[in-house]
C-alpha cells in the first residue's frame, strides 16, 4: 500500500505522523511512503533522515494521493479537498465535537480511522494513553505558569514558601490525564484534590500517592465546593468518541477568585467548562471569563513535538503497519482496529459520535 505523511497543519503543531524508524517498519513491510517535505523538521526529523528510512519526499499534493494517511491531528477545512472513497486516513479525529469534518468524511466516503477511540485488548486506550500522559503532566505546568501575575495570574507559586499556603489545584477525572496532573502537581508541592465518580479509582490513586492527595467523589456540590476554593482547576475527563459533560458550570468559575486559572483538556471533545467556548491555540493559549483564565489548546502536546511525536509514533505504527498490510475490511479483525473505524464507505460507524452529533450510526459488520 503506498502511505503518506502529511506536514502538519494546525496553528503550531510539529509533531509528524511517523518518526523515520516508523517508516522504516512499513517500508520494510512492503509499503511504498511518501513524506511531505519538511514535514519532521518541527520534531526534529529531516528529509534525508526519512529518505534513508526507504522513504520518498514528496510535494503536498503527492503525498495526499496516498491509499493511507498517517496524521497527528484531525485534518482542516483546507484538506477535505484530497479525501476520496479508496482512501484510509488514520490520525485523531475527534469527530463529535466536529460535524463539518464528519459530513466530508462521508460525503467522500473516506474511511477515517480515530486513534481516541481504538480500544486496547485489556480495554484500555492504547493510542490516546501517551498523549493523555502528556497531556495531564504539560496541564499543570502550564497552569502554573499563567497564575504568575505577568501572564494574567493572581501571582501565586502553587509550591508557595514556608510561611504562606500552597496553590490549591482541583483535578476533575481520575484517568490517565488526571493521574498524570496529579504527579506533577504534587511534584511542584501544590495541594491537591482528585475527583472521579468510580470509588474503586480513588482508592487506587490514594495508593499510588500514598496519601499525598485528597480525593471526592465526583458530584455537582463536591465539584462547585473544590473549584471555587481553587487555584488551578484542571479538567481531564473523557468519553471516548463522544462529548466531553459540562460537569463545571459558569457560575462555579464564576465563584472562583480572578487571576484563578482552568486548564480544559478534552475541549478537542467540546470541554469540561461550559465557559470554554472556544478551543485556543498556542500563539494564543488563553482567554479571561468572570476573572479566570482559560487554557483551551486543543493540542497541548505540539508544544512539546520531540517527545509527542516519539510517544505517538511507538504506539501508532504497528496498527498502520497492518493496515497497510492487510487492507482495512482484513484488519478490522483486530479488535483494536475495528473499534477505531469511525466512517466507512459514507457510514458513521462509531456510536458514540453518533449520537453526540444527532446522526444515523451504522455498525461496521453491516457496512463491510
Amino acid at each position: 500500500m503506498q502511505v503518506g505523511i502529511p506536514k502538519e497543519l494546525k496553528n503550531q503543531e510539529e509533531r509528524v505522523g511517523a518518526t523515520p524508524d516508523g517508516v522504516a517498519s512499513l517500508v520494510n513491510s512492503g509499503n511504498k511512503v511518501l513524506v511531505e517535505d519538511g514535514a519532521g523538521i518541527g520534531s526534529g526529523y529531516t528529509n534525508q533522515q526519512y529518505i534513508d528510512a526507504g522513504a520518498s519526499i514528496e510535494s503536498v499534493e503527492d503525498v495526499w494521493k496516498s491509499e493511507m494517511i498517517i496524521k497527528v491531528k484531525e485534518p482542516i477545512a483546507s484538506e477535505y479537498k484530497y479525501f476520496r472513497e479508496d482512501q484510509i486516513i488514520y490520525t485523531y479525529l475527534h469527530l463529535a465535537a466536529n460535524k463539518p469534518l464528519t459530513e466530508a468524511l462521508l460525503k467522500s466516503k473516506t474511511t477515517g480511522v480515530a486513534y481516541e477511540t481504538m480500544v486496547g485488548e485489556n480495554g484500555g486506550l492504547p493510542l490516546l494513553f501517551p498523549m493523555s500522559e502528556i497531556a495531564g503532566r504539560m496541564a499543570v505546568q502550564v497552569g502554573a505558569h499563567f497564575l504568575e501575575e505577568p501572564h494574567g495570574g493572581k501571582g501565586l507559586l502553587l509550591s508557595g514558601v514556608p510561611g504562606t499556603r500552597k496553590g490549591k489545584v482541583t483535578i476533575i477525572g481520575g484517568g490517565t490525564v488526571g493521574v498524570n496532573a496529579a504527579k506533577i502537581a504534587i511534584g511542584m508541592g501544590a495541594d491537591v484534590t482528585l475527583l472521579d465518580i468510580n470509588v474503586d479509582k480513588l482508592v487506587e490513586i490514594e495508593n499510588i500517592f500514598d496519601g499525598k492527595i485528597k480525593t471526592e467523589m465526583s458530584n455537582e456540590q463536591n465539584i462547585a465546593n473544590c473549584v471555587k476554593e481553587s487555584d488551578l482547576v484542571v479538567g481531564a475527563v473523557l468519553i471516548p468518541g463522544a462529548s466531553t459533560p459540562k460537569l463545571v458550570t459558569e457560575e462555579m468559575i464564576a465563584s472562583m477568585e480572578p487571576g484563578s486559572v482552568v486548564v480544559d483538556i478534552p475541549i478537542d471533545q467540546g470541554g469540561l467548562f461550559e465557559t470554554s467556548t472556544h478551543a485556543t491555540t498556542h500563539e494564543d493559549p488563553v482567554y479571561v471569563s468572570h476573572g479566570v483564565v482559560h487554557y483551551t489548546v486543543a493540542n497541548i502536546p505540539g508544544a512539546v513535538p520531540k517527545t509527542g511525536t516519539q510517544a505517538l509514533s511507538s504506539q501508532t505504527i504497528p496498527y498502520a503497519v497492518e493496515i497497510a498490510d492487510k487492507g482495512i475490511v482484513n484488519a478490522s479483525i483486530n479488535k483494536t482496529i475495528r473499534t477505531g473505524v469511525n466512517t466507512y464507505q459514507g457510514k458513521l460507524t462509531e456510536q458514540a459520535v453518533a449520537d453526540s452529533l444527532g446522526m444515523e450510526y451504522t455498525q461496521l459488520s453491516n457496512a463491510l
